[in-house]
């Protein structure tokens, strides 16, 4: 695979006992280190002007004064240095690499994988929150609309919590599909079913909050069961995963039971499914606080595109997990059609 980095991503100092620490860029390095057909991208930061376009202009004046000032605490989780405004700007160009590499051709392996940091998946339209403050994910949707080598694009979110900002942004578009599968009653307490959008964006929001302790198999009964159906019936030219890794069985603020191999069966279904709609396919990495196992996910993912074929899981979805991929399916009608 194609990595973006940037070492001005590690200059975002959170400090010793924050999760979302340089380190984890370090960690992921290290993990890829030894193997074959790795490359690195480094992009140009996005402009103030595409940051804008899914941001409120107040609030970035704020957050950018804010780490001017010398940063501090935005909020109890959500850590500013001065050189935090320079990381965010170089981790949403990243992300805006990721979408233009995928839609200019680049895949099988060669398909682009943005490793930048802070993450944005919570960064909501006017506030920072949650380790994020620029959406980085919604930066590189809405850059590949504006550039119109895009007319619909496709976000799914694997990431154990739910990305209540890029929901936020885009819950009343149509051009947008977000699809979030979490756990349930985690940070930051939104992403429940009912939750579809309105307006021109009713159905383009997909969630499923599936219970504590769901693994590979929860994961792969939702992804067949409701991403598949809801995508092919969308049509995006562009599919974009915000890929965290928190949803880990080893990861530390999560209770979810996904294994190493899950995250390489989750890579192998969405490299599939973007093949079968003809879609471009890039990644944003969210969250995983785990090092080494944040190191061996996305070590799995690269290898999948290097030929590894995962195994996949035994057994269906538990009955807790099923409850709530059928109450997707009655809230979009999937399968009706």
């Amino acid at each position: 695979m194609k990595f973006g980095y940037s070492e001005v991503c590690l200059d975002h100092d959170t400090g010793v006992r924050h999760p979302e620490s340089p380190d984890r860029l370090r960690a992921i390095r290290r993990g890829l280190a030894k193997q074959h057909g790795v490359s690195y991208i480094e992009a140009d930061p996005a402009s103030e002007a595409t940051v804008r376009a899914v941001h409120d202009d107040d609030y970035i004046d704020r957050v950018k004064q804010f780490c001017a000032d010398g940063g501090g605490e935005w909020d109890p989780d959500t850590i500013a240095v001065e050189a935090t405004w320079d990381a965010a700007l170089e981790s949403a160009g990243l992300a805006e690499w990721s979408a233009r590499a995928a839609l200019n051709g680049e895949d099988g392996r060669n398909t682009p994988f943005s490793i930048g940091r802070p993450p944005g998946h919570h960064a909501v339209y006017d506030n920072a929150m949650g380790f994020c403050f620029i959406n980085n994910a919604a930066v590189a949707a809405q850059a590949a609309l504006d550039s119109g080598d895009a007319s619909r694009v496709a976000i799914f979110d694997w990431d154990v919590h739910h990305g209540n900002g890029t929901q936020d942004i885009f819950y009343d578009r149509g051009d947008v599909h977000y699809s979030s599968f979490h756990e349930a009653g985690l940070y930051p307490g939104t992403g429940e079913v009912e939750e579809v959008g309105e307006g021109d964006g009713k159905g383009m929001t997909l969630n499923a909050p599936l219970p504590s302790g769901s693994g590979d198999a929860e994961y792969a009964g939702a992804f067949e069961q409701l991403l598949v159906p809801a995508l092919t019936e969308f049509e995006p030219d562009l599919l974009l995963v915000s890929a965290g890794f928190d949803a880990h069985e080893h990861d530390p603020i999560s209770r979810m039971r996904v294994s190493t191999e899950g995250y390489g069966v989750l890579t192998d279904r969405v490299r599939t499914l973007a093949s079968d709609l003809d879609a471009a396919l890039g990644f944003v990495l969210e969250g995983g606080y785990g090092l080494d196992t944040l190191a061996e996910s996305i070590t799995m993912v690269h290898e999948v595109f290097d030929g590894r074929e995962p195994v996949e899981p035994e057994g269906d979805a538990s009955e807790r997990a099923q409850l709530i991929i059928d109450q997707a399916v009655k809230a979009h009608g999937l399968g009706e059609k």
